[in-house]
């Protein structure tokens, strides 16, 4: 298995539990923080975890900020937190990522974006773009990283209720997905691992969503927003 550099930001508390849980179940994780917005704490964060558990040979890129907006009210300072945390920080990640990776070692970089990028809408305007820009750059940074690096994406369905959601809210747009349900973490974490062994694989995006991609009916016919 893996020694887990586990970041986090707001969520210490819950980071903390986790690299407790792994530690009681024999395996090792280590508390690595950082605010991804603020870019002189990302390039601190990849030396950081491998002061904590030794050379990196995965960077799992899931952090994200999911804000509401509109073109027509957008702000620029949403936009630009949006873009740090979903767009900047993942690329010089992967860049301080690369830097450390060893020969042989069979690196890997596996980008968590959003169904959105299959079926793009208006709605959660500069959220959509950013992660469609990473998206983008899975390919492009395959193509630079290659052969030595793999870089894949994951792009989750409705997995957890956003803030804006209630159970039942999130219960509805889960059971409109054309499988009848959205996925659980587990899965998402089943499709991370599979990029992170599958060798001959790179420049790919899985869709792990129930279907939620192919989905034709729109907002206006489901009454749901998310």
């Amino acid at each position: 298995g893996y020694a887990v550099a586990v970041h986090a930001n707001r969520s210490r508390a819950a980071a903390e539990a986790l690299c407790a849980e792994i530690a009681q179940n024999g395996g090792k994780a280590k508390l690595a923080t950082a605010d991804l917005a603020d870019h002189a704490q990302v390039t601190q964060l990849v030396a950081a975890a491998v002061a904590a558990v030794g050379p990196l040979t995965l960077l799992v890129n899931n952090a994200g900020e999911f804000e509401v907006d509109a073109f027509g009210t957008l702000k620029p300072e949403h936009f630009d937190h949006q873009f740090a945390v979903n767009l900047r920080a993942p690329l010089f990640l992967a860049q301080d990522f690369a830097a450390q990776a060893r020969a042989g070692s069979d690196p890997s970089i596996v980008n968590v974006v959003d169904q959105r990028v299959f079926r793009l809408t208006p709605r959660f305007f500069s959220y959509t773009l950013s992660k469609n820009a990473l998206n983008t750059a899975t390919i492009t940074l395959a193509q630079a990283l290659a052969p030595r690096i793999r870089v894949n994406a994951v792009a989750p369905g409705p997995t957890l209720p956003s803030p804006r959601q209630d159970a039942h809210a999130f219960a509805q747009q889960a059971a409109l997905v054309p499988l009848g349900r959205g996925p659980r973490p587990e899965e998402i974490a089943d499709a991370v691992l599979y990029l992170a062994g599958a060798r001959s694989v790179t420049g790919v995006t899985i869709a792990v969503d129930g279907g939620q991609h192919i989905a034709w009916e729109t907002p206006d016919a489901t009454g749901v927003d998310e």
